[in-house]
């Protein structure tokens, strides 16, 4: 059964109400570090202080996330302030002197370790790009346009990031194309960049050509340079969720382009592949890692339900809803919303759990550590009220 306009306003004002009365005061304003700049975000059920340390990722994020809180929900003097802690402490100390930036740091900024990724820049590209976008500073957007620059270099001569032993079993994984799709989908949107809308395509292609795999129905982690499948547990692995993330980025183009069919086509295949291999038949939920041809998985966690896979579940069931009409993903977005708000939400306190056994127990109660921070949860809150704010407003 698909959603009748009532419905979808229902959604619209749930999504709302629970990122502005719910996800966003749990992380903010407590978590500002007035003293070292920046933000403390690994955090207990109840918001104590689990860590002081810093992940650069989750400062790239939860800076993006205010600065976009501000330039499209209000204008809040608060989010503001924060969105410019984050950016400085990234710009004065995540940066190395190569030029590359760090990966984790200590609460005053002194570097602990350094990835040979790229995820980093990424998220500080779209950090820097919202921040550019509400603060009015062109030299910032210069800043996010130049490093986009870096990881556009970074995405298309991957020897330069290499350690000195090379891989005797090179693979290529999902996660650079579809990382890079969203960063400059997040670019374009707010200070814009000519070079976004061919590289999206390009990327896009990428997956379409050598991940999405139509004649066994699933959509790979990782490939051999060629595209064919690596007979071995890693190349085997399956991450629903992931494949489901990439899937909602391009519903997201295909929506940006009047609702361009072949990018339609591709997201939904994507979505249905990976819902028909995650989806827990036994306890809902999204399962963690799969195998390709269903042997056995490598790592202890494979059953687990993380919170980052239903919030993208969420937002991709629902937008493909919104985009083809499909009753299909109308009842798959009400299995995995209500799931996950039954079984992740902190009533009491707010926010998400982060991790559940596969029975939907609590494994622990952290809402923030090295991985999880303000940005799966609060951007799915965000977009899918955005989503739903410009589907009702069409049909009036």
């Amino acid at each position: 059964m698909g959603y009748n306009g009532e419905e979808l306003l229902r959604l619209h004002d749930f999504y709302r109400d629970q990122l502005l009365g719910n996800t966003v005061p749990f992380w903010f304003p407590r978590s500002f570090d007035r003293d070292y700049g920046g933000f403390l975000l690994m955090r207990d059920a109840g918001g104590s202080l689990l860590d002081d340390d810093k992940a650069v990722w989750i400062q790239g994020r939860a800076t993006w996330l205010l600065a976009t809180l501000y330039n499209t929900v209000e204008q809040k003097a608060e989010w503001l302030e924060g969105a410019r802690l984050g950016y400085d402490f990234l710009k004065k100390h995540c940066f190395d002197t190569d030029g590359r930036m760090f990966f984790h740091v200590t609460r005053n900024g002194s570097p602990i370790r350094k990835r040979r990724y790229f995820f980093s820049e990424t998220f500080a590209v779209i950090a820097m790009a919202a921040y550019a976008q509400a603060s009015g500073d062109a030299a910032v957007a210069e800043e996010a346009r130049h490093l986009f620059g870096q990881c556009i270099t970074y995405a298309t001569m991957p020897g330069l990031l290499t350690p000195k032993f090379t891989d005797t079993r090179p693979a290529r994984g999902i996660g650079v194309p579809m990382i890079m799709i969203n960063t400059a989908q997040q670019l374009r949107s707010t200070i814009g960049d000519d070079r976004c809308d061919e590289w999206i395509s390009r990327w896009i292609e990428d997956i379409a050509a050598d991940f999405v795999k139509d004649d066994i129905r699933c959509v790979m982690e990782q490939v051999a340079p060629d595209g064919s499948i690596i007979d071995h547990i890693d190349g085997r692995t399956l991450n629903p969720g992931h494949a489901i993330e990439g899937a909602w980025f391009i519903l997201e183009e295909a929506r940006y382009r009047n609702n361009d069919p072949a990018l339609t086509d591709l997201g939904c295949r994507m979505l249905d592949y990976m819902w028909e291999r995650g989806w827990d038949t036994t306890y809902g939920g999204i399962l963690y890692f799969r195998d390709v041809y269903n042997k056995p998985v490598q790592e202890y966690w494979q059953d687990m339900k993380f919170w980052w896979p239903h919030n993208e579940a969420i937002i991709a069931t629902l937008l493909a809803y919104l985009v083809t009409g499909n009753e299909k993903y109308a009842t798959w977005h009400r299995m995995v919303h209500d799931y996950a708000y039954t079984h992740f939400h902190d009533k009491e306190n707010g926010e998400w759990y982060g991790y559940l056994h596969r029975d939907g127990r609590i494994a622990q109660t952290a809402k923030g550590n090295m991985f999880k921070g303000p940005f799966h949860l609060p951007r799915q809150e965000w977009y899918c009220q955005q989503i739903l704010a410009s589907h009702l407003s069409k049909k009036k």
